[in-house]
């Protein structure tokens, strides 16, 4: 982490199907979906807590138009869609360090194979304008 970005490596999230649940009728973030969110919000400040550029980073995020990175590894090419995860990694990033989505500008998503080591790799930075 430095005073640009946000860099962080976080489980994979759920897939789209087990991120919302029907409840009466109504589409809810499942209770999968809530504990990714929770964990990720717990990495993040673990890791910005860590961090002796936390002020500056924090002050830039918001203040400044954003772009996010994701890396995902998934264990196999053809099991899920990259874009399946965005959402509620987006979700969960910014939430977990108190900003609004609506703030990122770019986005770039990847797609790899690690089989032995599932992940998402996530940078948040500022975009380039």
């Amino acid at each position: 982490m430095t005073a640009e970005s946000i860099e962080i490596t976080l489980p994979v999230p759920p897939s789209i199907n087990h991120q919302y649940a029907t409840v009466q009728g109504r589409r809810v973030l499942s209770s999968a979906g809530r504990m990714y969110k929770q964990h990720v919000g717990q990495q993040l400040w673990l890791a910005l807590s860590q961090s002796p550029h936390k002020r500056a980073l924090m002050h830039r995020l918001r203040s400044e138009p954003l772009a996010l990175s994701i890396r995902f590894y998934f264990t196999s090419p053809l099991r899920r869609d990259v874009d399946g995860g965005l959402k509620i990694a987006q979700d969960a990033l910014c939430e977990g360090i108190g900003l609004n989505d609506n703030r990122i500008v770019e986005t770039h998503l990847y797609k790899d194979v690690d089989r032995t080591n599932p992940r998402i790799q996530i940078a948040l930075s500022m975009a380039i304008q």
